[in-house]
C-alpha cells in the first residue's frame, strides 16, 4: 500500500481487521509511527513536494521517485496495490504500479480535487452514492464502488482519546488547504486574539511560521507530532486542513474551527458543515473564537465500520470486479478541475 499519513490511518482498520500480508511505500516517518505494527517491510518512495519548487524541478524529481517506487513494487512484488489520499505518494504508486501490471485500488476521499492518476485505478471507492456519481459524472471514471463512510474515524476512536480540554491553548493546524501568502494573515489574526497558541506547520517550515509569529504566547511546533494528542488537550482548534484532521476533530468531540482556503469545493468542507464545524476566513476569527461547541460525529464511527467491511469485499473479489479504468478521457478531465486549484 502507498499512503500518506492522514491516508495511512483509513488502511490502519482494514489492516488490523483483515489478514494478509501488508508491504508500506510511503516518505517521513509519521507513516511508520501508524503502521509500524502491521506491515512486514517500509520502503521510501522520496520526498515531498513544495509548492514553491519550480515546474521542471518538480518534474524531474517525480520522474526519480516513481522509478524509485518501481524498484520497490518488485523486490515487493505484490498481488495488489492500495493507495488513499490526492497526494503525489498517489501518483507515483500507480504510475510504478501500471508499469509493473499491479493492480490498483485506490480508496478517494477529496472527490472534488482528486490526484489525475487514478485515471488509472482498476477501482475506485467513493464515501457515498452522491460522490460516487460526481466521480463518475465529472471525472468519466468507470469503476467506482461506494463503501458508505470514512475508515479513518475509526482508527481516532480506538485510539481511546475523548477532548478534554484544560490546556489552556489554541491549536492552530497549518495543512494543505493554505497556501504560503495565506499565513501572514492567519498569523496575524490569531495572534490578535492574546491566546496562548500551539501551531503546527504541517506544509511550511516551522522556522518561517516561527518568524511571524509575533508573541512569545504563540509557541510553533517542529518535527513529527502527536496531533490526536494536542487536540485532546486544547481548549479548540484553528485548522487549515482537509478530511483527516475533521474527522478527528469530529470524532474526538474538539471545538473546531475550520479555515476557508483556496479549495472553492472539498469533501472536508461537506463533513465539517455537516457536524457543525464552522467554515470561516481568517478574518472572521475574533467574532466566533468564543462561541464555540463541540462538533457532532455524525455517526462517522458506525459508517466507517460499514466501510471497512466493504474495502474487505472488494479486496476479496478483486479480480471479479475490477475495470475499466477511465484512461485518458479521465485523466483530461481531473487534470482540467486540479488546474482551478
Amino acid at each position: 500500500m502507498a499512503a500518506e499519513l492522514a491516508p495511512a490511518k483509513n488502511f490502519h482498520p482494514f489492516m488490523e481487521r483483515y489478514e494478509h500480508e501488508y508491504h508500506c511505500l510511503c516518505h517521513g516517518s509519521g507513516v511508520r509511527e501508524v503502521l509500524g505494527g502491521l506491515c512486514s517491510s517500509f520502503h521510501d518512495m522520496g520526498t515531498g513536494r513544495s509548492r514553491s519548487g519550480r515546474a521542471p524541478e518538480i518534474a524531474y524529481l517525480v520522474a526519480r521517485d516513481i522509478v524509485r517506487t518501481w524498484r520497490a513494487m518488485g523486490r515487493i512484488d505484490p498481488d495488489l496495490v492500495l493507495t488513499c489520499g490526492n497526494a503525489g505518494d498517489v501518483r507515483k504508486a500507480i504510475s510504478a504500479s501500471l508499469l509493473r501490471g499491479r493492480g490498483v485500488l485506490h480508496i478517494e476521499q477529496d472527490i472534488y480535487n482528486p490526484i489525475e492518476m487514478i485515471a488509472f485505478a482498476d477501482i475506485i471507492t467513493a464515501p457515498s452514492g452522491e460522490y460516487r456519481d460526481y466521480l463518475e459524472e465529472e471525472y468519466l471514471l468507470e469503476n467506482v464502488e461506494v463503501i458508505g463512510g470514512y475508515p479513518h474515524a475509526l482508527h481516532v476512536r480506538d485510539l481511546g482519546l475523548t477532548h478534554r480540554g484544560g490546556g489552556d491553548f489554541i491549536l492552530l493546524v497549518l495543512g494543505g488547504d493554505l497556501k504560503g501568502e495565506d499565513i501572514p494573515g492567519v498569523m496575524g489574526m490569531v495572534g490578535a486574539l492574546n491566546r496562548k497558541v500551539v501551531v503546527v506547520p504541517f506544509r511550511f517550515s516551522s522556522d518561517y511560521v516561527r518568524g511571524l509569529a509575533g508573541s512569545r504566547d504563540v509557541r510553533v511546533l517542529a518535527g513529527f507530532v502527536d496531533l490526536p494528542s494536542l487536540m485532546r488537550d486544547a481548549d479548540l482548534m484553528i485548522y487549515g486542513a482537509g478530511m483527516g484532521v475533521t474527522i478527528e476533530a469530529a470524532v474526538m468531540g474538539v471545538p473546531s474551527i475550520k479555515l476557508r482556503g483556496f479549495h472553492r469545493r472539498h469533501a472536508s468542507v461537506d463533513l465539517a458543515e455537516s457536524v457543525g464545524i464552522p467554515v470561516a476566513g481568517a478574518d472572521d476569527l475574533p467574532f466566533i473564537v468564543d462561541d464555540l461547541k463541540p462538533p457532532r460525529s455524525g455517526g462517522l464511527v458506525k459508517k466507517a465500520e460499514r466501510a471497512v467491511d466493504n474495502i474487505g469485499r472488494i479486496v476479496e473479489s478483486f479480480d471479479d470486479i475490477s475495470g475499466p479504468r477511465g484512461g485518458l478521457g479521465s485523466m483530461r478531465r481531473i487534470w482540467n478541475a486540479r488546474k482551478k486549484f
